[in-house]
C-alpha cells in the first residue's frame, strides 16, 4: 500500500486505546512499596559488590529479583510463619499439598510449589486492568496446611481449620491445591461462618458430584457433600465446561436431580464466552449472601495445560478462561480455590502458570473493581 492509499492518521485516536489509557492510570499509582521492598532488601542483604553501578542492589537477594533467585512464596510475598499475623494482610496464599483424592493419576500434591516457584516470573503490576497487587493490596503466604497423606477426613479437617481461621481473622483466601476435593472442606469452612447463603461458580470439564467414589470421598464427589450444606444451596451451583468421554454417569444423575445448572462447552461456544458467565452470575447469586469460586486447571483443553490429572481435549483456551475468570470477579467472590495443577506432567511450568494467572487475574479484578484492597477502603 502506497502512502497516499494509507488512512490519514487523523482518522484514528490512540488516545482512546486501552493501553494508552491504562498507562496514565498506572503513572498515578504510588511506587512507595516498591521503594520500600528496595531499601528493605538492602539492609537485610547488604549493600552491592563496588563494581555495580545500580546500587538498588544487594549483595543476597532479599527481594523480587533475580526472579530464578531466593525462596518462592507466591509472587515473593511476605511469608506468615506465624499465623496469629495472618490478620494484619488483605489476601492469604493458602496451599492444600493433598492428592489422596485423585481417581487417576496423582501429582497435585506439588501444585502449591509448582505455584509458588513460577509466580517468581510475574511483576506486581498489570496494564490491561491498571492495577498494582504489591501497592494496592497487602498478601501474604500462610504456607501449606499439614494434611494428612493417608487419610482424606483428617486432611479435610485440618483444610476446614485452616480456612476458617484464615476467613475469621477477615481475610480473603485464596487456596492452591491439590485435587478437586479440596473444594468440600473449603466451601464447609466458609458455609459455616455464613449466615445467608452461597453460591459457587465451579470451572471444569468435569461434573464433580456423585455421592461417593471408590467407596470414599474422592476428587469426584465434592460438590455433592458440599450442595449438602444447608446454605449451599445445589439450584445456585453453576458447573461450566463440563462434557467430553472421561466424567460420571452417576454424578450426571445427581446434578438433573438436584438441579444445578450444567454448561457444557457447546453451550459456552453457542452463548460466547461473555453470556455464558452472565448467565452463571445471575443463576448463582440469586438470592445469595456469596458467591466461592472453584477453578479446576483441566476446564482448559489439555493441549494448553497439560499438567493435570485427567486432561480432556476441547476445552476452553486459556484467554477465555482468564477472562471468565475475571468477569466473574466483578461481581466480588467470598474466596477461591485453583485445583489439579499437577507438575510431573506438566510442559514448561505452563500449567502452574496458567493457574497463577488465574490467580493474579482474579485478585486484579477485585482489586480494580474495588472489592479488596485500598480502593476498597477508599469506597468504604
Amino acid at each position: 500500500m502506497s502512502k497516499a492509499q494509507r488512512p490519514s492518521d487523523e482518522g484514528f485516536d490512540r488516545t482512546q486505546l486501552q493501553g494508552v489509557k491504562n498507562l496514565d492510570l498506572l503513572a498515578a499509582i504510588p511506587t512507595n512499596v516498591e521503594e520500600e521492598a528496595v531499601a528493605r532488601g538492602i539492609a537485610l542483604g547488604l549493600d552491592a559488590a563496588e563494581s555495580i553501578n545500580d546500587r538498588r542492589i544487594s549483595t543476597f537477594s532479599r527481594g523480587a529479583q533475580p526472579a530464578f533467585a531466593g525462596i518462592n512464596t507466591f509472587l515473593k510475598a511476605p511469608y506468615c510463619e506465624d499465623i496469629h499475623d495472618v490478620g494484619n494482610y488483605d489476601v492469604a496464599i493458602l496451599g492444600e499439598p493433598f492428592d489422596m483424592g485423585t481417581t487417576y493419576r496423582s501429582g497435585c500434591r506439588f501444585g502449591p510449589q509448582a505455584v509458588r516457584r513460577i509466580s517468581a516470573l510475574y511483576d506486581s503490576y498489570n496494564l490491561d486492568m491498571a492495577v498494582d497487587l504489591a501497592q494496592e493490596l497487602s498478601i501474604c503466604d500462610a504456607g501449606d496446611v499439614f494434611v494428612i497423606p493417608s487419610n482424606i477426613e483428617k486432611s479435610f479437617d485440618q483444610m476446614d481449620r485452616a480456612v476458617s481461621y484464615i476467613i475469621n481473622e477477615g481475610v480473603f483466601p485464596v487456596m492452591v491445591g491439590g485435587d478437586h476435593s479440596i473444594a468440600y472442606p473449603n466451601i464447609r469452612a466458609i458455609a459455616r461462618q455464613t449466615e445467608g447463603n452461597i453460591g459457587v461458580i465451579h470451572f471444569d470439564r468435569h461434573i464433580d458430584i456423585q455421592e461417593s467414589d471408590m467407596d470414599e470421598r474422592m476428587h469426584t464427589t465434592h460438590f455433592f457433600h458440599a450442595t449438602n450444606l444447608p446454605n449451599v444451596p445445589a439450584k445456585n451451583l453453576v458447573q461450566i465446561g463440563i462434557g467430553g468421554w472421561y466424567g460420571s454417569r452417576p454424578g450426571l444423575k445427581v446434578a438433573r436431580d438436584r438441579e444445578t445448572t450444567v454448561m457444557t462447552m457447546g453451550d459456552i461456544e453457542n452463548l460466547g464466552i461473555d453470556k455464558a458467565v452472565d448467565a452463571a452470575l445471575e443463576i448463582a447469586w440469586k438470592g445469595v449472601e456469596k458467591v466461592y469460586l472453584s477453578f479446576d486447571i483441566d476446564v482448559v483443553d489439555g493441549g494448553m495445560a497439560p499438567g493435570t490429572g485427567s486432561p480432556e481435549p476441547g476445552g476452553l483456551l486459556p484467554r477465555e478462561a482468564l477472562r471468565a475468570l475475571s468477569r466473574v470477579a466483578q461481581e466480588g467472590i467470598c474466596g477461591m480455590e485453583v485445583v489439579e495443577i499437577a507438575p510431573p506432567y506438566d510442559t514448561s511450568d505452563s500449567t502452574a502458570q496458567l493457574g497463577c494467572r488465574a490467580i493474579m487475574d482474579v485478585l486484579g479484578t477485585l482489586v480494580a473493581n474495588g472489592h479488596l484492597g485500598s480502593r476498597a477502603a477508599k469506597q468504604g
